[in-house]
């Protein structure tokens, strides 16, 4: 009987990412969008200033425009000569005289300061007195301060916020030029699943578990731009698992599948990719989270990319947001796919070290620190739930409450 095969060495998970962006290139194709539809996705072109902004030198305060020299002190009492709303531009200013002046208003010509209405008083007879010595210049919005003519104003590959959404109204632009959205097909594999809603939870049958997966998967993808068909649940048998494959791989360029990606009886996902394409099935040293697949199914256009999740919800889950997220962004055109880690205390013990690098659900506390979750097995999904992010703790190292951990938010992760 011939000796096993060695195991080979488990993955370093920032070599599997590496690896795994190499394959990304991004998409063909750009959709132009109104700034409506705009928030979420990917801009393909830089963006370009018209003009400048503010496009002519403003007030920052209600109050009156005036010469510096025209108040030697305070107490100066000078005739209103007009009144400059925002949205109407004001006539030059003679010396000895002030314009009321409201927020956004042009500065007029001759105008060199700005005194706020609370340092003034305005009297009967249409004057007003200066009750503060100004200073030259004070607030008035300078010209071009926030953004000068041609300037870059949002680079090729950023992912629109409602921020820049309103810096690109800001310069008149009423659409934008966005990355074309990824066509993902999503399935699980499994006859141990059941969809929520078809049995009800007294009557689910031994060894039946919920569909959880493909509900968070599928928001995840939804979330990350992407147009998502969503098969269902694939019988454990290889002619199904062939014919979802070939049916997804035509007009799709990501094929999602969580389970079935090991090499069990009845786990088909492998064979059935190999017959269609190529698959590398990697062990990541990462905890929740070690199967991971890659592959490509052949197509008429080409290839469609396929990505085989493990079955365990948190498994499944955390796989997705450290290696699937950046993988889709990256198709997209984002080139910052690496999410932020912000140094923390920990509130908690974890004595005994783990071979694989760790990611511990944890919530941050009121006393500034991280309290980890009871349980990290890779099947509680309540750990995600509960937590409000992850520590990412290196292989072979431990923690004592009082030490600093790198903390990575579900805000970003899950956006």
């Amino acid at each position: 009987m011939s000796a096993a095969a060695p195991r080979k060495p488990l993955k370093p998970l920032d070599q599997a990412l590496a690896e795994l962006l190499a394959q990304a290139t991004p998409l063909a194709g750009v959709d132009t969008v109104s700034l409506f539809d705009a928030d979420g996705r990917v801009l393909a072109h830089s963006a370009v200033s018209p003009l400048q902004v503010p496009p002519q030198d403003n007030s920052a305060m209600d109050g009156y425009a005036l010469r510096c020299a025209d108040v030697a002190q305070p107490g100066a009492v000078l005739p209103v000569s007009q009144r400059i709303p925002a949205g109407s531009v004001g006539t030059p200013l003679q010396p000895g005289t002030a314009a009321r002046i409201f927020t956004g208003a042009p500065i007029p010509a001759g105008a060199d300061t700005v005194l706020m209405q609370e340092d003034c008083t305005a009297l009967d007879d249409g004057r007003v007195r200066i009750n503060a010595a100004p200073q030259l210049h004070q607030w008035i919005r300078r010209a071009g301060e926030d953004i000068a003519l041609g300037a870059e104003v949002l680079r090729a590959g950023t992912r629109l916020t409602p921020a820049e959404l309103g810096l690109a109204a800001s310069i008149g632009l009423a659409q934008l030029s966005v990355a074309r959205r990824p066509r993902v097909a999503l399935f699980s594999t499994g006859d141990e699943l059941v969809m929520p809603g078809d049995v009800a939870p007294q009557d689910l049958p031994p060894g039946r578990i919920y569909n959880s997966n493909r509900f968070f998967l599928r928001a995840l993808l939804l979330r990350l731009g992407c147009e998502v068909t969503d098969l269902g649940i694939v019988p454990d048998q290889l002619d199904a698992t062939l014919d979802a494959l070939r049916s997804a791989s035509g007009g799709h360029d990501v094929i999602l599948t969580s389970a079935g990606v090991s090499v069990g009886e009845e786990d088909h996902v492998k064979p059935a990719v190999e017959a269609l394409g190529r698959l590398d099935l990697w062990q990541i040293g990462m905890k929740p989270g070690k199967p991971f697949a890659y592959g490509r199914i052949d197509n008429a256009a080409g290839a469609a990319h396929f990505i085989g999740l493990p079955g365990n919800p948190v498994a499944s889950l955390m796989t997705f947001l450290l290696l699937v997220r950046p993988f889709v962004l990256r198709l997209q055109g984002v080139q910052n796919v690496a999410p932020a880690v912000t140094p923390m205390r920990a509130d908690f013990a974890c004595p005994k070290a783990d071979a694989r690098r760790e990611f511990l659900r944890v919530r941050r506390n009121e006393h500034g620190g991280l309290d980890v979750f009871r349980n990290q097995s890779s099947g509680v999904l309540t750990s995600t739930a509960w937590g409000d992010g992850v520590v990412d703790n290196p292989a072979g190292q431990t923690i004592a409450p009082g030490d600093t951990v790198r903390f990575m938010s579900f805000a970003e992760l899950l956006s």
